[in-house]
Formats: C-alpha cells, sequence, structure tokens
C-alpha cells in the first residue's frame, strides 16, 4: 500500500516535471518569436520613417504590453482576494454547520451546565470580538500598503 502511494507520487512528480519542461520551452521560443516580430517591425518603421519614429514606436508597444500585464495583473489579484474570502466564509459556514460539531457542543453545554457556561461564552465572545478587529485592522493595513 504504501509501496504504490510511493510510486503514484513519482510518477505525478515526473508528470509534472515534463509538463514544465514542455512549458519552459514553449515559453522561450515564444519569448524568441516575439523579439523577431519586434526587430522586423523596428527596422519596417526604420525604414519607411526614421529612427526616433521607430524608437517611439518601439516604446508604445512595449509599453502597452506593460499596461495589459498590470491590468490583468490587478484583475488577477482582486480575484484571489475574493476566492480567499469566500473560502473562509464558507469555512467558517460548514464548522457549525457539520453535526459532528453541533453534537459535541451539545455534549459540553451538558457537562458544563448552562448557568455556568454562560460567562465562559461572554468571555469567549469579547476575545473573538478582539480578534476579529484585529483582523480587520490588520488587513486594512496591508491594503493600504500594497496600494503604496
Amino acid at each position: 500500500m504504501l509501496q504504490r502511494l510511493i510510486n503514484d507520487v513519482k510518477e505525478s512528480a515526473g508528470s509534472a516535471l515534463r509538463l514544465t519542461s514542455i512549458a519552459g520551452v514553449a515559453a522561450i521560443a515564444l519569448f524568441i518569436s516575439f523579439a523577431f516580430l519586434c526587430a522586423a517591425a523596428f527596422i519596417y518603421v526604420l525604414q519607411h520613417y526614421g529612427p526616433i519614429e521607430a524608437c517611439l514606436a518601439g516604446a508604445v508597444l512595449f509599453f502597452v504590453v506593460t499596461l495589459i500585464a498590470v491590468a490583468v495583473y490587478m484583475a488577477r489579484r482582486r480575484e484571489m482576494r475574493r476566492r480567499a474570502a469566500r473560502a473562509a466564509k464558507a469555512t467558517a459556514a460548514s464548522a457549525f454547520a457539520d453535526p459532528v460539531m453541533i453534537a459535541t457542543g451539545l455534549q459540553i453545554v451538558r457537562a458544563i451546565g448552562v448557568k455556568r457556561l454562560i460567562p465562559i461564552i461572554a468571555v469567549a465572545g469579547l476575545a473573538l470580538g478582539l480578534m476579529a478587529s484585529r483582523g480587520a485592522a490588520a488587513s486594512s493595513e496591508d491594503e493600504e500598503q500594497g496600494e503604496e
């Protein structure tokens, strides 16, 4: 059983390495192709319009590519934050909906007693509120630092 698990890990690692190698070769080939296309466009603009216009055209082309990359990065980062927030909410909701968790909570209430449990719940609620406010303050500070 353990040997089969080890073999599965080796096989998946090997296939991941092969796929990564193929993706790396494709990325290098794409970069070289893009470099030759840029060189051809530069030479074309140089022959027809002159060196200043050719340099400006190249600068504009790479500026547009940079703007597109920044836009994709920002959209991706925003989506990752939304996905993390949804996952955190789903995790919190699923923990309270779990029947084992509910049964455990009922057993704790029966063992301790309701009258003794009320002050404990009040202190726990206060601690949870403090932790939530600290977490909100820390996340707002992180957002402010990320925007700078």
